[in-house]
């Protein structure tokens, strides 16, 4: 498996039996590799003042199929390093005021359509099995992947009576909420660039308790694969100012809706009886829309018992 320095190792083994034109690509891409990730093979050629052909050559010098493979690894380099200030220059530099709409939309379907053309559908099943064999299943999301665990963590536990969502400030409280975590049960952690550090240390916690491991993530060289079984890949955007992730909440709907069709009595079960509390305790009441008259429910105190509190 390559890792992440795996093109500056490349670059370093090479680097001797360079061109002149090739060492100055080199020097530009390790001194600048947050800047040269964006850049065309023709821009490129014109920051560092060679041709794009001696770009596409360099490529190929490094022993990848063309320039988009160079590109490909070049981002692999970058996308746990770049801040959040670098991140939104990146994005001020990359979208127009006027077609923000169009371009983050677009940018989210292609997403979702190159996380269908890429993603393990055997490492699908076998995520949803082991979820459906646990014992206890624990979910693990933190900062910008906190609303994802979440989202998984309310739609399980329509389905499940022994989920837990992990909800932490620091990695003692983890460990916390884990501690009785053995073999029978599994965890699901969720994480994308900038990648936690938590989220990473309670999966090996996990592992080293010999529980099954399953991770949301965006690729198959992310850190949080080192402990896992099971993979789910979903691809994020780790330059723009927003983390998108369209793409890896459309993969956990898919799984909500699988692990739903493996427990449809079950979970109409549990329905059945959550409509009958909520009309028993009114929860939806005040802000549920009335689809027999098409209208809001909306209820006004009355001014005078304002004024008389």
């Amino acid at each position: 498996m390559s890792n992440t320095n795996d093109l500056l190792n490349r670059i370093n083994n090479c680097y001797s039996s360079m061109s002149k034109g090739q060492k100055l690509l080199a020097t530009y891409i390790t001194d600048n590799y947050d800047k040269a990730v964006f850049l065309t093979a023709a821009k490129m050629g014109e920051t560092v003042g060679v041709s794009e052909s001696t770009v596409v050559r360099f490529a190929t010098y490094l022993g990848y199929k063309g320039y988009p493979e160079f590109q490909r690894a070049l981002e692999e380099l970058v996308r746990n390093k770049l801040n959040s200030v670098q991140r939104m220059e990146v994005t001020y530099g990359r979208i127009s005021q006027s077609k923000i709409l169009e371009t983050v939309l677009s940018a989210d379907a292609d997403k979702i359509k190159t996380t269908l053309e890429k993603i393990d559908h055997s490492a699908f099943e076998v995520a949803v099995s082991t979820i459906l064999e646990a014992k206890n299943i624990y979910i693990v999301g933190i900062r910008s992947c906190a609303p994802l665990a979440s989202f998984l963590g309310f739609y399980l536990n329509l389905m499940f009576d022994n989920v837990r969502l992990l909800t932490t400030n620091s990695s003692s409280e983890l460990f916390e909420q884990m501690v009785r975590i053995e073999e029978n049960d599994v965890i699901i952690g969720i994480s994308f660039p900038r990648y936690s550090m938590r989220t990473l240390k309670a999966l090996e916690f996990a592992n080293n308790r010999s529980a099954k491991v399953i991770t949301i993530t965006d690729s198959i060289h992310s850190p949080m694969n080192l402990y896992s079984s099971c993979n789910l890949i979903a691809d994020s955007d780790m330059a723009s100012i927003v983390d998108s992730l369209v793409a890896p909440l459309s993969v956990i709907n898919a799984l909500v809706v699988a692990l739903c069709m493996k427990k449809q009595k079950e979970v109409a079960g549990t329905l059945t009886m959550l409509e009958d509390i909520w009309d028993e305790y009114q929860v939806y009441e005040n802000d549920e829309i009335n689809y027999i008259d098409d209208s809001i429910k909306v209820h006004y105190a009355k001014l005078g018992d304002i004024d008389n509190e």
